[in-house]
Formats: C-alpha cells, structure tokens, sequence
C-alpha cells in the first residue's frame, strides 16, 4: 500500500463487464481480465496504482452462492493491508444481494469496497462497462488527509454511488438499472463527483476488520398475495430445518386478518421460527400497528423489517442466524448494523 498513490484491487467475479463478443460465433464469453488495461487504457489516466484478482471460474451473477460471498470477503480480508479500497466486477442481476451481504460480513470495515458492473459487456460500441469501472476505481481511491472518503460497501452504477445494502435492481434493460428507494445516493459523477458526506457511515477507527463467513441458507422469502392458500403457508412453514423467513406484505406492513392465517404464522413463530416483515411496495417501510391488518402481526412475534430492502432483509437474516449467542433476535434485527435500515 503506497502512503502517495492509491492502491486498489480489482476483484473480477463474473458478469457482462468482463464479456466479449466471439467474433465468430456471436456470443459472449469472458475474458482474460489481465488484460483489462489493454481493453481499458484510459486506466492508465487515473491518480492511482490497479492490482486485479480473478475468480478461478468466472460465473454469471445467477448462479450467486454464500460461498462466493465467503470468497469474496476472504479475497478482502487477506489483502486488506496491501491496498486502500476494492472494486468487485459482479453481474448485476444479483449485485444487490452480494453487496447485502458483504455489508454484513465485512465488520469493522474502514476501506471503500465498490461493486459495480454493467449492462453492456466492456467490448460493446456502446457499452457502460468503462464509465462504471473507471469511476468506481475513482470512488474508491478518494483520500482526504491520507484517510479514504469512503469506508464501507458501495454499488456504483450509471452515474451514482448508493449504499450497497440500500439497493435493489429495477430494470433489465435500462444503464440506470438500480435505485435506492429509501436513502439518497451518496455520490454522484458529473463533471465533478459530488460526495453526500452527511450520509457516510463509519465505524471506530481502532477497531480491526472482522470478517464473518458463516451464513444460515436455511431461510426463503415469501410474497404475500390475495388467495394464499392455507395448505400452502403451512407447507412453507413447515419446510424442514427452515430457520426464518422473509414476509412480504403489503403496504406498511399489512397482511391478511384471517384467523387460520395468524394461528399458523403464529405457531411457526412460538417454535423458533424468525419471520420479518418487509414491504413489498418499492419504496416505503413497515410500520406494524398502524393499521388494524398489521397491529396483530407485532403481537404475534413478527419482527419489523422498518425500511429495508428484501435483499437486504434476507442477507441480514442469513448472517444473524448464524451469530452465536443473540440474546434478543428481534432487537438484533430492528437494530441497524451498518445504514441498512432506519434507526
């Protein structure tokens, strides 16, 4: 780690950023990203020095596991010290989720780590693969007084850099593929880039980095519906070794008032089952007790999701599942870890 110029590390996972087109055959393939600066030199413009790691197999963002995370997050742990901030090449189509989780599983993080990706792969005429990477690079090497602008898990797509467990993906087809519903972008490429410090999260200086690597997989997420049928909830519910669930409802938290409804959520609840209630609207959060349809989900256990995205809910999920010793589950989750929720 120079004490002059920036050092980052590329980490390339997968995804359309690292395609390019057989020539041939006509379909996309990844390449060689040793050669990233061949296809990039504009690289050789920006105020700091580029070190890439590849994943051995690189994988569509579809084929996202925990495991990968856990490799991800090893990949960071082990350079920590050698570089000022990560970038992460990741598919967009799960970006989200990974950038959840990492949030969760990188404590004490006092380094940018920025995924991005992109749309078009980086060898298309009009790709967004090279404004994405070259900025989040820039993002990532901010400095003041030797110290990085940014210290914690960042996605940066077309133009904006959001909090990464504050994201979701909303369009398949569109540069401006992902949004922030419920916090504002913390930076933003223009002519300048405009940083939004006020929004900025950071933990205590003193404190080393700690990485988590266990996740609980035993958790799903269920959509809640007009005409859920009974026998369907009761067979989620009783799905062997299912440890909690992420329940979208309606509104700000609202679901059916239905007696059969309550008495077998409420029981999976009464055997140890962790149930959290999001919103299935795309901006907005859960405020259990507002209305009569949610005020009996509180008193049956259901912990509150309050404004966090279902990717976000879920990752948290698996990561406190598989903390030791949580005294109160439900105050470990309504209690925010790094910005992912309101206070």
């Amino acid at each position: 780690m120079s004490n002059n110029t920036p050092a980052i590390l590329l980490i390339y996972t997968g995804g359309t950023i690292g395609m390019v087109k057989d020539f041939k055959t006509g379909a996309l393939r990844a390449f060689n990203f040793d050669q990233l600066v061949e296809r990039i030199p504009e690289l050789h413009l920006l105020e700091c020095s580029i070190d890439t790691y590849s994943f051995e197999v690189p994988i569509d963002s579809s084929d996202m596991r925990p495991e990968m995370w856990v490799q991800m997050a090893n990949v960071i742990e082990e350079n920590y010290n050698k570089f000022d901030g990560f970038v992460i090449l990741h598919g967009s189509d799960t970006m989200s989720y990974s950038a959840s989780a990492l949030s969760f599983m990188l404590g004490n993080l006092h380094k940018p780590v920025i995924f991005t990706g992109s749309q078009l792969p980086i060898g298309d005429l009009r790709t967004d693969a090279k404004e994405n990477l070259i900025t989040a690079i820039q993002v990532a090497a901010l400095q003041e007084n030797n110290k990085p602008v940014i210290q914690e898990v960042c996605l940066y797509f077309e133009y904006k850099l959001y909090r990464g467990n504050r994201t979701s993906k909303v369009s398949a087809e569109l540069f401006n593929a992902f949004t922030s519903p419920n916090i504002a972008h913390l930076a933003e490429s223009g002519v300048n880039l405009r940083v939004n410090k006020p929004l900025l999260t950071y933990t205590e200086e003193r404190l080393p980095l700690k990485v988590h690597t266990e996740m609980s997989r035993n958790v799903m997420i269920l959509k809640m519906f007009p005409g859920i049928q009974q026998n369907v909830l009761e067979a989620i519910l009783n799905i062997k070794d299912l440890e909690g669930i992420v329940l979208e409802t309606y509104g700000s938290g609202n679901a059916p008032t239905e007696s059969w409804f309550l008495n077998t959520l409420s029981e999976a609840i009464q055997k140890g089952l962790r149930v959290i209630n999001v919103t299935q609207c795309s901006s907005g959060s859960v405020h259990m007790g507002k209305y009569e349809t949610s005020t009996e989900l509180k008193e049956i256990g259901v912990i509150s999701g309050k404004d966090i995205t279902t990717e976000a809910a879920i990752t948290k999920l698996m990561f406190l599942l598989a903390q030791p010793n949580i005294e109160d589950f439900k105050l470990a989750f309504e209690t925010p870890i790094c910005g992912e929720m309101e206070d």
